[in-house]
């Protein structure tokens, strides 16, 4: 600490670090920090970085990892306000200390303990290079060692190391992460942990760290360490020989003798429960090096630790040079949201299920997606099977038939399709939400960006890539264009994404399942009218799905009761009333566990269940065509029968079996009967309008009649056009034929008037 005067006389402090000395407290933290953990004791020892280091001489590990909570330990313990300063220059100026940190490292490294073949040593490039460059070291006399040294022409210590230092959080300690809004200017050079979704990444690049230089003239070795993006290359020899002479020899860049690291930049993105609302989410840039490098994937969403750093931009538009960006120089990453396969299964959980009932255990977790949501068990049975998903199939001449679900929920607004699907793409390890008004066409399958470091075209994964081997929950799908809406096709059926832009011709992974929320084009759903006219969905797009789930906002007391009790109840406890339920509510992490291990099953149909699959459907089919006039809406077709073998595929992977019962087959068409008959509801031949059993008693003749005669009051001629008429009733549940036939009855009775042109109507 320094204490200095201002031109105003003012006194302040400045801190002047005395590298020696903190070298000398390192190396003390180094030698003597003991763990308190039993734990760390029996892996490490008592000298737990010590015994790193000696594992790093005997070459059995490559990165040594200063813990913080180490340091937090050690150097608060000394209670001194000097290790408390030094402590806090390790975390703001954490780049500067890890090199002294290396320092120290180099000087403490032991010798290895054993001795390793000559054949390993042989086969290994670093160790005959670094023989050479000893032995022609030690050739030279004294004083040209002392010229060497001065000038920092020997051997650079990062070609001698076998080692990456860095410091990181402790496994299981619990990571302080700062959203990434709140980085600002002067946590620069700060060790920082942040939190992402991984947008984009790029190829893995060698970066040279140190270039090697040979000169043809004298044979002198020149080294040049590079800490930048950028280097300027030498031109000329440095040796004494060359300069004596006033020739300098050229020399040329040894790329064998030269050291490279992996490197790798990624792009991440701050979670969407971050972003405020109205904003654009804010990304940065991670740089990787050596180990970090090829740690996740696009889609994942990571811890990042790393320091904090600026960067100059290269944009020529800002020719001043005073604008910088920033970055992260990753030093550990972290996935949070794992796939399934990485999950890992608490074996207890398992022997805990297999004493329940298969009946009441399917019923509890179905009951456990969105409890807070009311009711709608057979929507959510099928969600839950829509995450564990069927059996893909590989045929031998490579046609590949999918096993994931896909799902469309439409219907009234306000019954909870949005918040059905937010919890789905939650608790899926790999799931996306988006809208289909906000997502254009590349936004989810993919675009052609240029890489900003190499400037080669890279593609940039959108939301149906993002969540390969997941679920994609897309609401206010109807509100997409028929352009964008196209792409999805190829997704929804062949689990691909085909790219042909740029001179970039390729493929891209989109095993996904597709979970789409539709809302009606006239406000409410007409049950008199197609799917089709309703949802404004073309016909091949609605084929792919395999449950068409139709959503009423009915009026039934009981029910209406039950559902404002219930959710009084979640707004006042905030959690779901389980007292006079028997039922059990399972958490998310448990319903994630389970789905992991049932998706490892792999279960196959027998023969008997074949016939009566391939019964049941050519049955579906006749009564198809045999009552296509009376039961309206039909979508019977060969994508049907493949739906029902993967529900019955997935209701046996939940009972953790390897083969399909016939319980499984009935309970699959079950679901897909309550998905046509919740969308075929049509108009009784009495003119009464049927909501599951319960007729409204006012005539439909009767109802427009009322909505005709209230327009035309209003206006002063009592004349209505048509069109308005039409509008008005379509929001109320009526067609446009029925009012063609209460036109026609009140006309003649000489109650209404249509003029010769059918476009106005007039109150008599």
């Amino acid at each position: 600490m320094k204490t200095l005067n201002n031109a105003k006389g003012e006194s302040y402090t400045v801190f002047n670090p005395q590298y020696d000395v903190e070298k000398r407290k390192i190396e003390s933290f180094l030698r003597e920090f003991k763990s308190n953990d039993d734990e760390v004791d029996k892996k490490y020892g008592k000298r737990k970085y010590m015994i790193l280091m000696q594992k790093i001489a005997n070459r059995e590990l490559t990165i040594l990892e200063i813990y913080t909570e180490d340091l937090e330990s050690y150097f608060t313990s000394q209670n001194k306000s000097d290790d408390l300063a030094l402590l806090d220059c390790i975390f703001n100026n954490t780049k500067t200390y890890i090199n002294l940190f290396k320092d120290v490292v180099d000087d403490l490294m032991p010798n290895s303990s054993k001795q390793f073949p000559i054949e390993e040593t042989l086969m290994n490039k670093a160790d005959i290079i670094r023989k050479h460059r000893l032995q022609n070291l030690n050739n030279l006399s004294n004083e040209d060692k002392d010229k060497a040294n001065k000038n920092k022409s020997g051997i650079p210590k990062e070609l001698t190391r076998r080692y990456e230092l860095i410091i990181v959080p402790g496994p299981g300690s619990k990571n302080k992460t700062i959203p990434l809004r709140q980085l600002k200017a002067s946590q620069i050079g700060s060790l920082q942990t942040i939190k992402g979704i991984v947008v984009k990444m790029t190829d893995v690049k060698p970066f040279l760290k140190v270039a090697s230089y040979s000169c043809d003239v004298c044979g002198y070795e020149t080294y040049q360490v590079n800490h930048q993006r950028t280097y300027m290359p030498l031109l000329d020899c440095q040796s004494e020989q060359c300069r004596n002479n006033r020739s300098h020899g050229d020399i040329m860049q040894i790329n064998r003798a030269s050291k490279f690291l992996s490197f790798q930049e990624i792009t991440i993105q701050e979670p969407t429960n971050e972003v405020p609302t109205g904003h654009v989410p804010r990304s940065i840039k991670i740089s990787c090096f050596g180990s970090t490098t090829r740690r996740c994937a696009p889609g994942d969403m990571i811890f990042v630790t790393g320091v904090y750093l600026p960067r100059m931009l290269s944009d020529t538009r800002f020719k001043s040079k005073l604008i910088h960006d920033t970055y992260i120089e990753a030093y550990k990453i972290e996935k949070e949201k794992k796939n399934y396969k990485d999950t890992k299964i608490n074996p207890e959980m398992i022997n805990t299920l297999k004493k329940e009932k298969t009946n009441t255990l399917y019923l509890n977790l179905a009951k456990s997606i969105a409890p807070e949501i009311f009711g709608m068990e057979d929507i959510k049975k099928a969600l839950l099977l829509l995450l564990v998903g069927g059996v893909d199939k590989n045929m031998p001449d490579g046609m590949k038939i999918r096993g994931n679900m896909n799902i469309l929920l439409m219907g009234d607004p306000g019954i909870a399709k949005s918040q059905l699907l937010k919890y789905i793409s939650h608790i899926s390890p790999r799931g996306v939400y988006t809208t289909g008004k906000g997502s254009s066409g590349v936004g989810l399958t993919a675009a052609v960006v240029k890489d900003p470091v190499t400037n080669d075209l890279v593609l940039e994964g959108g939301a149906l890539v993002l969540a390969d081997m997941g679920v994609c929950c897309i609401d206010e799908f109807d509100k997409m264009s028929d352009y964008d809406r196209a792409n999805i096709h190829e997704v929804m059926e062949q689990q691909t994404v085909s790219i042909a832009k740029a001179g970039i011709t390729t493929r891209l992974n989109a095993r996904t399942s597709v979970l789409a929320a539709a809302n009606p084009v006239y406000g409410r759903y007409n049950i008199n009218l197609t799917p089709h006219e309703n949802i404004n969905l073309p016909a091949a797009l609605l084929s792919r799905f395999d449950l068409l789930f139709l959503l009423l906002d009915e009026v039934n007391p009981e029910r209406d009761l039950e559902l404002a009790r219930h959710v009084a109840y979640v707004h006042q406890h905030k959690k779901v009333n389980t007292d006079n339920n028997k039922d059990k509510i399972y958490s998310e992490e448990f319903i994630r566990e389970y789905i992991a291990q049932a998706k490892k099953c792999r279960p196959t149909i027998p023969q008997d269940l074949h016939n009566f699959i391939v019964q049941k459907y050519v049955e579906k089919r006749k009564l198809e065509i045999e009552q296509k006039n009376k039961q309206g809406y039909q979508y019977i077709t060969p994508r049907s029968l493949l739906a029902v073998i993967r529900l019955s595929q997935a209701l046996a992977k939940l009972r953790m079996n390897d083969k399909v019962k016939q319980e499984d087959v009935d309970e699959a068409l079950r679901l897909v009967e309550v998905s046509q008959s919740s969308i075929n509801k049509k108009e009784n031949k009495e003119g009464l309008v049927n909501f599951d059993g319960v007729q409204k008693k006012t005539d439909a003749k009767s109802q427009i009649y009322n909505i005709v005669s209230d327009l035309c009051k209003n206006d002063k001629n009592k004349t209505v056009k048509i069109d308005v008429i039409k509008k008005k009733i379509r929001t109320r549940n009526f067609s446009d034929k029925q009012l063609e036939n209460m036109l026609q009855e009140y006309v003649n009775l000489s109650i209404l008037y249509v003029d010769e042109n059918h476009t106005e109507v007039t109150l008599l």
